[in-house]
C-alpha cells in the first residue's frame, strides 16, 4: 500500500505562542507546513526564524483560496479567530484553533451553522489536556474504568502574567473574552472529557480584579462550576503564579471516583520530584504513582487521520462546540467579585 500524501496546513494569524506548539504537533505528526500569513511585520519575522523552510503568503485570501490546503491553524487574537474559522471552512479548509475559540456565544452560534453546513472539522487544540502526557494517561484511566464512575473533576489553572510582555490586546477584555473564557476553556474542556458528559451545564461562576486596577478590564481571578447528568466539576483560574516557581504555573487536576481517585501534577511537584507530568491515583489495590514524561500526545496524528478519514477520533465536533459554550456562559453569568465591590 503506498504512503497517502502528507496534510498540507498553513498558519494564519500568529498573535499567541501557542501557534509554535500548534504547529510543532502537525509537524511531528507528520503534517506540511506550506506556508503563513499575519499583518505583524514582527510576528511574521519570528516565524519565519522558527520555520525557515516555510514560504510566507502574500495574503490570507492566497492561502484559502489554495485547493491544496487542508487545514488553517490559528492563535489570531481571540475576538479574530471565530471569523478566520468561519472563512477557512466557507473555502472547504478544516480548522485548528487555539484557545478559546470564541469570544461571544454569537461567534459560537454562527461557527456552529457553519461547521454543519460545511461538514469541515473545526478544533480547538485544548492544550492543557491534549498536550500534557499525564493527563492524556490519567484519561486512559479514567475512561477506561480504573476509578469506577467519575462522580467529579477539580481543575486549578494558575497562570504568570507576565504583564510587561503582554500585547495590548491582552488587556482588553473584548479581545480576549474574559478569564473563564480564555484560560478557563481548557477547565471546561476536561471536565467534559473526563466525567464523559455530553450534556451540561454551569451552575455559577464569578470573576474578579484583585491586584491589577491599573488594568481594569483585566480579569485575574476566576472561577466557575459545572453539572451534568452523571457528574459535578469545579475550576479556578487565575494569573497569581509567584516569581518564585520554577514555571509558568502549577496546574493541577483532581479525579473522583466510585471506586479511586487521581491526582494530576502538570508542570511541577512542589517540593517533591524534578519537572512535571507526574500522576498519582489510588484504587482497591493501593496508591500508584507514574511519571509521565515522553508519554504519548496521540492529539496531531488523530487531527490528521480524521481529515483524510473524515472522522471524530481526536475529539468529536459536539465536544469541542460544548466545552466552548461552557466556558462563554460562564463568563457571561458570571458575578463580579474584588476589593472595590461591596459585600
Amino acid at each position: 500500500m503506498s504512503t497517502p500524501p502528507p496534510i498540507r496546513f498553513a498558519a494564519i494569524g500568529l498573535n499567541h505562542g501557542h501557534i509554535y506548539d500548534q504547529v510543532t504537533l502537525l509537524l511531528r505528526a507528520g503534517a506540511e507546513l506550506a506556508g503563513y500569513c499575519a499583518s505583524e511585520p514582527e510576528l511574521r519575522a519570528e516565524f519565519a526564524r522558527a520555520y525557515p523552510d516555510a514560504p510566507p503568503a502574500a495574503s490570507e485570501a492566497a492561502l484559502l483560496e489554495d485547493e491544496t490546503l487542508q487545514l488553517i491553524v490559528t492563535a489570531a487574537i481571540p475576538a479574530e479567530r471565530a471569523a478566520l474559522a468561519i472563512r477557512a471552512m466557507q473555502h472547504g479548509k478544516d480548522v485548528m484553533s487555539d484557545k478559546p475559540g470564541f469570544t461571544t456565544l454569537e461567534q459560537l452560534a454562527e461557527a456552529r451553522q457553519v461547521q454543519a453546513r460545511t461538514g469541515r472539522i473545526y478544533s480547538v487544540c485544548f492544550s492543557e489536556r491534549l498536550q500534557s502526557a499525564a493527563t492524556v494517561r490519567a484519561a486512559e484511566l479514567a475512561r477506561g474504568g480504573a476509578l469506577g464512575q467519575v462522580v467529579q473533576t477539580i481543575g486549578l489553572g494558575p497562570h504568570r502574567a507576565n504583564l510587561a510582555q503582554r500585547p495590548a490586546w491582552f488587556f482588553r477584555r473584548a479581545a480576549y473574552g474574559g478569564i473563564l473564557v480564555d484560560i478557563g476553556a481548557h477547565q471546561a474542556d476536561q471536565f467534559l472529557h473526563f466525567t464523559g458528559s455530553t450534556t451540561a451545564e454551569v451552575a455559577s461562576a464569578q470573576v474578579g480584579n484583585f491586584a491589577h486596577p491599573e488594568h481594569p478590564e483585566l480579569e485575574d481571578f476566576g472561577d466557575m462550576t459545572f453539572r451534568s447528568p452523571t457528574a459535578t466539576g469545579y475550576a479556578r483560574v487565575d494569573w497569581f503564579t509567584p516569581r518564585g516557581l520554577e514555571t509558568w504555573g502549577d496546574g493541577r487536576l483532581f479525579v473522583l471516583g466510585s471506586e479511586g481517585y487521581l491526582e494530576v501534577r502538570k508542570n511541577v511537584d512542589v517540593g517533591a520530584r524534578s519537572g512535571g507530568e507526574h500522576l498519582v491515583w489510588v484504587d482497591a489495590a493501593g496508591p500508584h504513582v507514574e511519571d509521565c514524561r515522553g508519554g504519548d500526545l496521540p492529539y496531531g496524528r488523530q487531527l490528521l487521520a480524521d481529515i483524510r478519514d473524515r472522522t471524530e477520533t481526536a475529539m468529536p465536533q459536539a465536544h469541542c462546540f460544548l466545552a466552548c459554550e461552557l466556558a462563554l456562559r460562564a463568563e457571561a453569568g458570571a458575578v463580579q467579585i474584588g476589593p472595590d465591590l461591596p459585600v
